[in-house]
């Protein structure tokens, strides 16, 4: 995104102007949708997780909303990135520091794998974005 023009001047939104910018819009669409439906299930067991799952899929959601509108930076690159590797960082403690973190009942989960690879993606993504957006 370009910041030469005053606030006033450009729309409020806009879509991404590269391809790498529509790819980290439908990965944190992704994982922003797939943990508020995590919520659902969580609910049953653990409201804490439940409540963080929430606000996690309200922040990838909303950091969509701030990206594509006039008010986003250069340096929100960088924090898209570290939001995106600390929600990954997050499952460990909770789930085992191995592979078993992917696994739910002796297989895998793919909500996780999915979840995880979009994560992956977005902050690939948003270090991208940031290198190719120098000022």
């Amino acid at each position: 995104m370009s910041s030469t023009h005053t606030a006033g001047s450009e729309p409020l939104f806009s879509k991404p102007s590269s391809p790498v910018g529509i790819v980290a819009v439908v990965m944190a669409t992704v994982t922003g949708v797939l943990h508020l439906l995590a919520v659902m299930n969580a609910i049953q067991f653990d409201q804490t997780l439940a409540i963080l799952f929430a606000l996690n899929g309200l922040g990838f959601l909303g950091g969509i909303v701030v990206y594509l509108s006039r008010y986003w930076r250069r340096p929100l690159f960088l924090v898209a990135a570290a939001y995106a590797v600390v929600t990954i960082l997050a499952l460990f403690p909770e789930r085992g520091w191995g592979l078993e973190a992917f696994y739910m009942e002796g297989s895998i989960n793919p909500i996780i794998v999915i979840t995880k690879a979009a994560e992956a993606i977005l902050a690939a993504c948003a270090l991208y974005l940031y290198a190719g957006s120098g000022e």
